[in-house]
C-alpha cells in the first residue's frame, strides 16, 4: 500500500515546502502547450487523521479556510475517508476552465494549517489530475495524477494503465513506461523524485 509506505518512511518529515508544491502551477502549462495534457480541475491532499476533537476542529477550520480562498473562484471542497482511514480532501474547480494555481492555494492553505496544528507529520501527499490524449484510436482522454510527497519534498508522475486508478482493494496496473517519459519531459519543470522505489501508487484516487 504506497500510502503507508509514505507514512513509514524513513525520512524525516521537515514540513510542506510551498515552493516545491506550486511549481506544478507553471509546469502545467508545459503538459497542455507541449505535451496536450489537460488540467482536469481537480486535486485532493491526503494525510492521516487524529481522532481528537481538537484535529476535528481544524479540519473544519480547513474547509472554512478553503472556502473562503475559493470564494471568488468558485472552488469547492470535500472530505472523505478510504478504507485504510487516510482522509482525501477535494478541491474542484468550477464548470468552465479549470485553474490549477486555484487548487494550488486550496491545497497549500490546507497544508499549512495542520502544519501550524503541530501536525505536519501527518501530511502524506497532494494529488493533482490531469486528462492525456488517448492511445491511437481512442476517443476518450485518459486520467494521470501528478503527486507530491511532503515526507520528500519531490513530485513524480502516477499513470494508471488502461485508463482508470481502480480502487485500494482491487489495485490495477500502472504504466511506467508511460511515467518515465513524463519524467523525462518534466524534470526541468518540477522537482520530480530521483528514487523510482518511490514512485508510490495510489489506487482508488477519488479525483
Amino acid at each position: 500500500m504506497g500510502l503507508r509506505d509514505m507514512l513509514t518512511g524513513r525520512h524525516t518529515v521537515k514540513g510542506p515546502a510551498p515552493d516545491r508544491l506550486f511549481a506544478i502551477t507553471t509546469a502545467y502549462i508545459t503538459l497542455q502547450a507541449e505535451h496536450n495534457i489537460e488540467p482536469a480541475g481537480s486535486a485532493a491532499i491526503v494525510f492521516q487523521a487524529l481522532a481528537t476533537s481538537e484535529f476535528e476542529a481544524t479540519l473544519r477550520d480547513m474547509e472554512e479556510v478553503v472556502t473562503a480562498t475559493g470564494g471568488d473562484s468558485g472552488t469547492t471542497v470535500s472530505t472523505q475517508d478510504d478504507s485504510y482511514g487516510y482522509r482525501w480532501m477535494v478541491l474542484r474547480n468550477p464548470p468552465g476552465p479549470p485553474s490549477v494555481e486555484d487548487l494550488a492555494v486550496g491545497i497549500n492553505a490546507v497544508s499549512g494549517s495542520i502544519e501550524t496544528a503541530g501536525h505536519g507529520e501527518r501530511l502524506l501527499c497532494a494529488v493533482f489530475a490531469f486528462l492525456a490524449p488517448p492511445p491511437a484510436g481512442g476517443a476518450q482522454k485518459r486520467p494521470l495524477y501528478f503527486i507530491y510527497n511532503y515526507k520528500r519534498g519531490y513530485w513524480y508522475p502516477f499513470v494508471p494503465a488502461g485508463g482508470r486508478a481502480a480502487d485500494a482493494d482491487h489495485p490495477g496496473e500502472r504504466s511506467t513506461e508511460r511515467e518515465l517519459q513524463l519524467k523525462a519531459q518534466m524534470s526541468g519543470e518540477l522537482p520530480i523524485e530521483p528514487e523510482l522505489e518511490r514512485w508510490f501508487p495510489l489506487w482508488g484516487i477519488p479525483i
